[in-house]
């Protein structure tokens, strides 16, 4: 049932960003007289899973869902089609349309990307407004939950001090703060330290366990018991785990550190349930583990058992509007660097590029409306500035070739637009390949 959730996820919000995506060229092209031959979700290579022709447009549905678009006459495009090239311009073609007409068709399918990004943004912060947790709320430090995190210097139990000098609020600004820092300040013991950051340490992290190097301290709160569990029928949902072995236990990373190294036995546990504390004798199987799922404690819950005070922001909705509009900028800037460090092979960024797979494993495998819209504003503002890049067969790759011809007032050939949209092809299909492949490298050999 996961997986179906997570699939569907996935298509409704691949699809969402597809169709305004292609619907940001269509508009205006129709609106600058231009003729729109096809306009499709997904490719329909060979055939159609779908299609009706209304007016001069065929609309449809094709059968693999690597992207979508739009096929405007007069243009060359992935279509390459040669034979209407040959002809003489039509008044209804894209190539008879003024420059300045032309280079807002091909701007428009990024517009409507970080438009939709930017409305996502100022609907989430009207609906569910910001919640924080200050960083000297952290008492006990951080919560290190990555191998890589561990490499670089981190143990659990660290207080972040500052990030390149910089004190930061705070504690959800703090890991993206991390990623291109060149040092971190903590506070270990009583001791302050300084961790010198690596150069590659985002490309190690992209490249590892997919997951934040680092969290809040959590308290142990028992989620699903398995059927096989040596506890089943003794701890229950929402179950805290308050000591272990006479030892106190506040914390998840400590009740995991004793379980870890009393397999096969049986443990004495103060438990908290519905208010009350009980005694308990847990039992740990043979990997010292409890055969339990652990949930995620919400805020009102950790307020409530004095972990953390949340700090918490309601908006209307005209305060929504540059709020939103800031965090949409913050995240285009924030996909900039991460674009930069890819580029850049120091960072080892690159291995950590992913295909659909990946994009498919970031959506949860419950339906959370939240997580939905926040994932799908990422994609977006990723869409759009991965259109932009200037490679034929992008529409970035046409922008620049129509702002060279607005600057020199020379318009490039047919031929030369053909052999470059052929090499942009190249280019994308090696990129494709390239991100997909680490997707499979990653499920052969990192398991």
């Amino acid at each position: 049932m996961e997986i179906v959730i997570k699939l569907s996820q996935f298509l409704l919000s691949l699809s969402l960003l597809i169709i305004l995506h292609e619907l940001g060229h269509f508009i205006p092209a129709k609106l600058f007289k231009t003729r729109v031959e096809k306009f499709y979700l997904f490719f329909d290579v060979k055939y159609s899973l779908l299609k009706k022709k209304i007016g001069e447009t065929e609309y449809g549905i094709g059968w693999l869902p690597l992207g979508g678009y739009v096929k405007i006459s007069g243009m060359i495009d992935e279509s390459m089609d040669k034979e209407q090239m040959a002809l003489p311009p039509q008044a209804w073609e894209f190539r008879s349309k003024k420059t300045w007409q032309r280079l807002v068709i091909m701007l428009g399918g990024v517009t409507v990307n970080f438009i939709l990004a930017f409305v996502i943004y100022i609907g989430m912060t009207y609906v569910y407004g910001d919640l924080y947790v200050k960083n000297s709320e952290l008492k006990d430090g951080i919560a290190v939950t990555s191998k890589v995190g561990e490499s670089v210097g981190f143990k659990t139990g660290d207080k972040i001090v500052s990030v390149d000098g910089k004190q930061i609020t705070y504690f959800d600004k703090v890991p993206n703060a991390i990623l291109y820092a060149k040092t971190v300040e903590i506070s270990r013991d009583g001791q302050q330290q300084t961790i010198q950051m690596p150069e590659d340490f985002f490309g190690k992290l992209v490249d590892g366990e997919r997951r934040p190097f680092m969290s809040l301290r959590i308290p142990f709160v028992v989620g699903k018991v398995a059927d096989s569990s040596v506890n089943k029928n003794i701890l229950m949902p929402k179950d805290v785990i308050k000591s272990l072995d006479g030892k106190a236990t506040k914390y998840t990373d400590e009740v995991l550190a004793i379980t870890k190294t009393s397999p096969d036995k049986t443990l004495s546990a103060v438990v908290l349930r519905d208010e009350k504390n009980i005694t308990l004798n847990l039992k740990t199987n043979a990997k010292g583990q409890l055969g339990v799922f652990a949930a995620m404690a919400d805020d009102k819950s950790l307020e409530k058992m004095g972990y953390y005070k949340f700090t918490k922001y309601q908006y209307s909705f005209l305060e929504s509007i540059p709020i939103g509009i800031t965090k949409g900028k913050e995240q285009v800037v924030e996909y900039g660097r991460n674009l930069k460090a890819i580029f850049t092979p120091k960072t080892g960024a690159y291995s950590g590029v992913g295909g659909f797979y990946a994009i498919f494993n970031v959506f949860q495998p419950e339906w959370n409306w939240y997580e939905f819209w926040r994932i799908t504003a990422v994609l977006s503002i990723m869409l759009g500035v991965v259109n932009l890049l200037p490679i034929p067969a992008l529409d970035g790759g046409h922008v620049m070739f129509l702002l060279y011809e607005m600057i020199s007032g020379k318009k490039p050939s047919d031929k030369f637009m053909e052999k470059a949209q052929i090499v942009g092809f190249v280019i994308l299909i090696a990129l494709v390949l390239f991100a997909n492949g680490n997707d499979v490298f990653r499920a052969i050999f990192r398991k």
